[in-house]
């Protein structure tokens, strides 16, 4: 997962709305997003190269996305998936801070990343670099392959646009978010972050929607909660040829559209591992 772009708490009758891409290799098999055969409590994606998800919704509430860190340097090919970080939150039942102890307790089995995860109304962002836990505050947030709102050009873009949406009149229509996410402009070479890529994959890699022959973005998703509690889960996945035929204006998987109501979720968004957790603001720029 490249982007995820989320607004909290903008508006009354969309308290949260969150939209992300998820690029990867078009040779790893994975299956569209949809109740799990064996969880029908959750809803999300399925690597089938190693069993984990990269983003997901419960029926109870819990929510997880999840986005690795860009470290060529520092990548080990024997670590654990980080799909699978998604997964064992959403499958599992302890309380967030118990949740948070597991978590910092077990990030160096993993390759870096970043994983928000939480209730619908109640989110957290940790990042393994430098084990970086903070709450989501209300505003709009970007993330990408660096640290939370850190203002790599596909981060403002999406967190721009985004906001543009959510601060009209208008609720934000579900076409134009995913025109938010189908921006294919490569950022200029001054604009670029240096994650040791080189400057060619670096451009390559730096729009919101990656168009690839042999990577690019494999899924776009919106996830929103509307005033009454009910969540609209729909997804968009984009396939090789998709991409030669000139995705993202088409697609070749039916689309992925579910509402589901999850229970109010308990807790006062305090954190038992270290008493109320400082809130990451929302980004300005």
């Amino acid at each position: 997962m490249c982007l995820v772009v989320i607004g909290r708490r903008i508006r009354s009758d969309y308290p949260l709305v969150l939209a992300t891409n998820r690029d990867e290799f078009f040779d790893r098999p994975a299956a569209s997003a949809r109740f799990w055969p064996g969880n029908q409590d959750i809803l999300a994606g399925w690597d089938e190269r190693s069993g984990g998800t990269w983003a997901g919704v419960s029926r109870s509430g819990r929510l997880a996305v999840l986005t690795n860190i860009r470290d060529p340097k520092g990548f080990r090919p024997s670590a654990a998936s980080r799909g699978h970080l998604v997964r064992e939150f959403l499958q599992g039942r302890q309380d967030i801070a118990g949740y948070m102890r597991c978590l910092i307790s077990t990030a160096h089995a993993y390759n870096s990343f970043n994983l928000l995860f939480g209730w619908l109304d109640e989110l957290y962002c940790f990042a393994s670099r430098g084990k970086r836990l903070c709450r989501l505050g209300p505003g709009i947030h970007g993330l990408s392959n660096g640290l939370i709102n850190e203002p790599w050009p596909k981060v403002q873009r999406g967190v721009h646009g985004l906001s543009r949406l959510l601060h009209r009149r208008e609720p934000p229509g579900q076409e134009e978010l995913f025109s938010l996410l189908a921006d294919d402009r490569q950022a200029e070479p001054n604009q670029l972050p240096d994650t040791g890529m080189g400057p060619e994959w670096e451009r390559f890699l730096s729009p919101v929607f990656i168009r690839g022959r042999e990577y690019g973005t494999r899924n776009a998703t919106l996830l929103l909660l509307d005033a009454s509690g009910r969540v609209h889960f729909r997804e968009r996945r984009f396939s090789r040829q998709d991409h030669a035929r000139g995705a993202p204006r088409v697609w070749s998987a039916p689309e992925t559209v579910y509402t589901l109501t999850p229970p109010s979720p308990p807790g006062d968004g305090t954190c038992g591992a270290g008493g109320i957790l400082p809130a990451c603001r929302g980004s300005t720029w």
